[in-house]
């Protein structure tokens, strides 16, 4: 099937960025999850679909958008990891955990990635939900974590039980426990080096709210509380997903809030801790956030997406008194996952965005 390259309006945004909408596939299934990666290693950042109504894993050539299916016969797909010429799958999901595998696979090119891949499950952990490569102990040599959605006794709609947060090191593929201590759903997970040490930490959103966990000398995991994240009863508590930005060299916090949730919180930090101001309230079931300097004005712009009454994605950017300005990039798709990445080389920062049928992506001028 040839792809879809439909060009519509450019779209003027008040950040002082400007984009053109492209349409790379409209008969997804379910479209949840969006990589950018160079599959075929020919300097194009290609992307790559995770599509839970649907069988077949699926990439997307760079720049002609020729689809390529990576491997077929997989069921609830919802999250996956790429790195060093490979990826790790989460499938077999269902938010309900007593009816979730949570099956965890390795996919590997035979020669050509435009053939199927090579497959190999290397775990079973229930409710797997999020997958990030981080490189913990600084040495380039990355482990996969494995943020579970809630714990395999939890059940909806409270979700009481502890959720497991999991790495495994290629390629032995052990799992290894970080932590049991978030409660309820853990929704988002974010890979950064937190104090600067040259080793990637992990910050997670749960019922629980905002924690760092970094890991210590002999192995050792601490977790450090950030912020509680929305104040009401649970389910409707926490935090959903969670970005990191920085403004004028002051690092800030995005946080998607509740689960699901309508609002998009910012965190800025003083002597006396993090401080929670609630920007918008006005997402719709809110499940995507990114934050990147889209403008080039070397403060970071937030990428938001929700998929509720048909769905949008908005962008907010920094005014020098505090205030965000809010601006839509677009309101016609039902958003689960943006990313921000250069995907027609020129060094300017574009974005894609997959949901429902949709996977678009909008080049920055």
């Amino acid at each position: 099937m040839r792809p879809l390259l439909a060009f519509l309006l450019l779209l003027p945004l008040l950040s002082g960025a400007q984009f053109s909408e492209h349409i790379v596939a409209g008969d997804l299934k379910g479209g949840y999850q969006v990589v950018a990666a160079d599959v075929n290693h020919d300097g194009k950042l290609d992307l790559i679909a995770v599509a839970s109504g649907q069988t077949d894993l699926l990439w997307f050539e760079n720049p002609t958008w020729q689809r390529h299916i990576i491997a077929g016969n997989l069921k609830g797909m919802i999250n996956l990891a790429y790195w060093n010429n490979q990826i790790v799958l989460a499938s077999d999901f269902s938010s309900d955990p007593r009816k979730s595998i949570g099956l965890v696979t390795l996919l590997v090119p035979v020669g050509d990635p435009r053939q199927p891949w090579h497959t190999r499950e290397i775990d079973r952990l229930t409710v797997s939900h999020r997958l990030r490569w981080a490189d913990i102990d600084g040495n380039g040599k990355k482990v996969l974590v494995n943020a579970a959605l809630a714990g395999a006794k939890a059940e909806p709609p409270d979700y009481r039980d502890h959720v497991p947060l999991v790495l495994y090191r290629p390629p032995e593929w052990r799992r290894e426990l970080i932590s049991d201590a978030n409660e309820g759903v853990q929704h988002g997970v974010f890979i950064v080096d937190w104090d600067g040490d040259g080793r990637d930490d992990i910050l997670t959103a749960s019922f629980s709210g905002i924690d760092l966990y970094q890991r210590q000398n002999g192995g050792r995991w601490k977790r450090t509380e950030i912020a509680t994240g929305d104040p009401d009863p649970c389910p409707k508590c926490g935090s959903s997903d969670i970005a990191v930005g920085h403004l004028n060299n002051e690092r800030f916090l995005a946080a998607i809030e509740p689960w699901h949730g309508n609002e998009l919180a910012i965190y800025r930090h003083d002597v006396q801790g993090w401080h929670r101001n609630v920007i918008d309230t006005s997402l719709v079931a809110g499940h995507t956030l990114v934050a990147a300097d889209l403008d080039g004005d070397k403060g970071d712009e937030i990428v938001a997406g929700f998929r509720g009454n048909g769905g949008n994605v908005l962008l907010y950017h920094a005014g020098s008194s505090g205030t965000w300005t809010k601006s839509v990039v677009d309101p016609h798709i039902p958003a689960n996952a943006c990313l921000v990445a250069d995907l027609n080389g020129d060094r300017r920062p574009d974005i894609a965005c997959i949901g429902g049928p949709l996977l678009k992506w909008y080049e920055g001028h």
